[in-house]
């Protein structure tokens, strides 16, 4: 099912808040953030074996804020002017604050991200997280954890913010599948590390 967009509208039908500004800042961001990230690509074991993560990450936050996922412990980076003037004014638009985020960059349709949630402890209980999406428009989808056949889709387009909050980290899943041509996008996540 795709989903209705309307400005500020929660785009769930329960069990969490998702919500979706379309053309929030300009594509300009795109090269800058793209040049000036520290970008890598991190890995996992799965049977013994390191499997590359199909993306490349960067992580960047206040002094002293970790996070941990995947087996990963990721140390902070400072935030750069650029990511600081974002941070302020997705902070300015949402009433919300964030002391870090965590970069993805995807080169292409093969660098993906699976099902998901954004539950880790370090980030409290009904996280707020706001996706800053620039570069190529990709589909995101989400699916409730336990209600079947509840798969929704919606097409990130570059300069738009998703916000997600309320209890939808600990009811639904969300994920970034594989498309088969499709240019560069990046995608920053707003947090607020406890």
């Amino acid at each position: 099912m795709v989903m209705n967009l309307f400005e500020n509208q929660n785009l769930l039908p329960f069990e969490g808040e998702l919500l979706y500004y379309p053309d929030f800042v300009s594509n300009d961001f795109f090269e800058t953030i793209k040049n000036e990230t520290h970008w890598k690509q991190e890995g996992m074991k799965i049977y013994g074996k390191e499997v590359l993560f199909p993306r490349l990450t960067a992580w960047y936050a206040a002094e002293g804020k970790t996070y941990k996922y995947s087996g990963l412990v990721n140390i902070p980076v400072a935030f750069s002017d650029t990511l600081l003037i974002l941070k302020k004014l997705i902070e300015q638009k949402t009433g919300h604050h964030f002391n870090s985020a965590l970069l993805n960059y995807y080169r292409n349709g093969n660098d993906s991200m699976g099902w998901h949630a954004d539950d880790e402890p370090e980030l409290g209980k009904n996280p707020v997280i706001a996706s800053l999406n620039l570069g190529a428009a990709r589909k995101f989808q989400i699916k409730h954890k336990v209600q079947q056949n509840s798969t929704r889709s919606l097409l990130l387009e570059s300069g738009s913010l998703l916000m997600m909050q309320g209890e939808m980290q600990d009811h639904w899943l969300h994920q970034i599948p594989k498309v088969k041509e499709v240019g560069e996008r990046i995608n920053i996540t707003f947090r607020k590390i406890l």
